[in-house]
């Protein structure tokens, strides 16, 4: 019993610092998505309906480079497309009915990594789920609505600096990825065709261009880089 109570108070702090950074990254969405063009409502809109904060900062990113809606809602949904693996992962520790689909909607990365870290111990692993996606939903909003109060008093992001945000925050979700040699190379080849295609096609459309560089993955081994 105290072991399990232990752990309890471990996963919740655990939780509790994921979903304070996670709320730090809301708080830089939520002052910038209006300076590319969302309102305040639509900013909190996306954050309470999408909840995908890749997916909320490719999006923006698109639009404040003046890309049309089509290619940014397309480029925020082939990001997402990663939750589908996510959510095969996740099934058979999150039990079964209509908790589902409130589920569904709190799946990120972090709660995937956070979650299959956890599965050694029955029920352990659906506690640690709920814990993290409620704590992060609700700093998430809080950063949002946080970040669209400061932003107003920013009048122009841009003279800051804050306009480099969504492409380092973008970089920041990929560095860690590239430890393994075949997703480096469909990183440089993704990279090659969207800077090819950027100055003939519209902002946004380079992006999905970009898909073309999975071709790049190949047949390897798996075999990673050298841990950094």
């Amino acid at each position: 019993m105290r072991s399990t109570q232990r752990t309890g108070r471990a996963d919740l702090r655990d939780a509790l610092t994921v979903a304070v950074a996670v709320g730090v990254v809301g708080i830089s969405f939520g002052a910038l998505a209006p300076a590319a063009g969302l309102s305040p409502a639509m900013t909190m809109a996306m954050s309470l309906l999408v909840f995908a904060g890749g997916a909320q900062l490719l999006v923006t990113g698109v639009l404040a480079a003046g890309g049309g809606v089509w290619a940014a809602v397309a480029a925020g949904l082939v990001l997402n497309l990663r939750h589908l693996p996510f959510g095969l992962a996740l099934a058979r520790h999150l039990g079964g009915g209509w908790s589902r689909l409130p589920a569904a909607h709190v799946v990120t990365d972090e709660s995937t990594a956070f979650v299959l870290a956890r599965t050694g111990t029955p029920g352990r692993a659906r506690r640690a789920f709920w814990t993290l996606g409620v704590a992060k939903y609700l700093c998430w909003q809080l950063g949002t609505a946080g970040g669209i109060v400061l932003g107003a008093s920013v009048p122009d992001p841009a003279a800051f600096g804050l306009d480099a945000a969504f492409p380092a925050a973008l970089l920041a979700m990929l560095v860690p990825m590239l430890r393994r040699i075949d997703a480096r190379r469909v990183a440089t080849a993704a990279a090659a065709v969207s800077l090819a295609c950027a100055p003939f096609l519209p902002a946004g459309v380079p992006v999905l261009a970009g898909l073309l560089g999975v071709g790049a993955a190949g047949r390897g081994t798996g075999e990673t880089g050298p841990a950094s």
